[in-house]
């Protein structure tokens, strides 16, 4: 009995930094069993791999904004899917003031010249809303929409995966998320960071199961079927969503609708990040429209940023500077199965995973980044995208 009494005193006499670093140590291990094995990165489209026994019309829309730079791959990208039914590509002009228009046409894709949204339209829903009417009038008998950003070098074999798995899982949307450019040091330690971020805010597998409410999508390559899309009554029922991606997913699946969500393994994005700014600006634009533009979701989010990722960092500094072994141990156990969870996605980068151990780096940046997306919002520059602005 004394030495049990003991060994109490013992743990209650433990500082409070080694309780914290517990708590996040334990939060890590809570989410990696029982958030969707989100931190598994397993979820992938493997382009090329699948082949559909019925080849349904198909009418790529690319809205395209000053993008001049890489029109032209995208759409040779497109021309080369080695899908054997019929699939018009159509690039909406959406108000360039470049070449976009003339480099488009020039590559062969059907150019849309398109007109200023409306008020209560985002640029870009508008630009996809008149492709798709202008694909309509001239390709009615379209089942799917290929909805693609201007940006994105496509595998040869995306298209016909995309359907195979559309048209064998019965779903009516079906996207990937390619794989984002990770040319500098920068883009390595953020753009990870990013992809992780969103398996863990929307786990693949729970997006993938019907049974669930989880809806997520991801907006450089999404396949929708049409009647799909009449149901909830077109892009319309979209058009001021900033994340137009995700908030079409939930529109269609709350409506009984079935939504599947992968990686891509090829089919890659052109852009270049040019270093923090680039990833910055992307975050900013729409971070507190995700949190629904809601104060207390803003503080709590900022809040669990730090206790699950800077915490255990700083709690290994300060344990360590103090002598508390114990703390330390737990601290960097705590920091090791974070980089651990991260370490798939980093494989998917073809990086090392040593990286995994800068996650509360980017954690930091992150937080800060959502920060500025609220300051934006609440001075009117919420949403800015290529000049235009959409507060929501």
């Amino acid at each position: 009995m004394v030495s049990d009494i003991s060994a109490l005193s013992s743990f209650a006499e433990l500082p409070s930094v080694f309780w914290l670093a517990m708590l996040s140590l334990g939060s890590w291990i809570v989410l990696m069993a029982m958030r969707g094995d989100f931190w598994r990165a397993d979820q992938r489209l493997a382009e090329g791999s699948y082949e559909p026994d019925v080849a349904p019309a198909v009418a790529i829309v690319v809205p395209a904004r000053d993008e001049e730079e890489f029109v032209e791959a995208a759409v040779q990208s497109l021309k080369q899917q080695n899908y054997r039914g019929n699939f018009p590509i159509h690039v909406v002009n959406d108000c360039s003031d470049d070449a976009t228009a003339e480099i488009a046409k020039r590559a062969g894709a059907r150019v849309i010249s398109g007109s200023e949204p409306p008020p209560d339209w985002t640029g870009k829903m508008w630009a996809v809303s008149q492709g798709i009417d202008a694909a309509l009038g001239e390709f009615p008998q379209a089942q799917y929409f290929w909805i693609t950003d201007a940006d994105i070098e496509h595998h040869p074999g995306e298209l016909a995966s995309l359907v195979a798995r559309s048209e064998r899982d019965g779903l009516d949307l079906n996207s990937v998320m390619v794989k984002l450019l990770t040319d500098d040091l920068w883009s390595r330690i953020l753009i990870p960071a990013f992809v992780f971020f969103f398996q863990k805010l929307y786990p693949f597998p729970w997006v993938n199961d019907p049974r669930r409410k989880t809806a997520a999508a991801a907006g450089g390559s999404m396949l929708v079927r049409r009647s799909a899309l009449d149901r909830i009554g077109g892009i319309a029922a979209i058009k001021g969503g900033l994340i137009d991606d995700c908030a079409l997913a939930q529109k269609i699946k709350s409506g009984g609708g079935s939504i599947g969500l992968a990686l891509a393994d090829e089919t890659r994005s052109l852009r270049p990040y040019n270093g923090p700014a680039g990833v910055w600006n992307m975050v900013a634009r729409t971070a507190f429209h995700q949190l629904r533009r809601s104060v207390p979701l803003l503080v709590a989010t900022v809040a669990g940023m730090v206790f699950l990722y800077l915490l255990p960092p700083i709690a290994l500094v300060v344990a360590a500077a103090t002598g508390e072994a114990p703390a330390a141990v737990v601290s960097f156990a705590a920091w090791f199965a974070m980089a651990w969870a991260f370490a798939p996605t980093l494989y998917r980068y073809d990086l090392n995973p040593w990286y995994g151990f800068t996650l509360p780096f980017a954690g930091a940046l992150y937080t800060m980044m959502t920060l500025d997306s609220a300051c934006r919002h609440w001075r009117g520059r919420g949403g800015e995208w290529k000049g235009r602005v959409h507060n929501g």
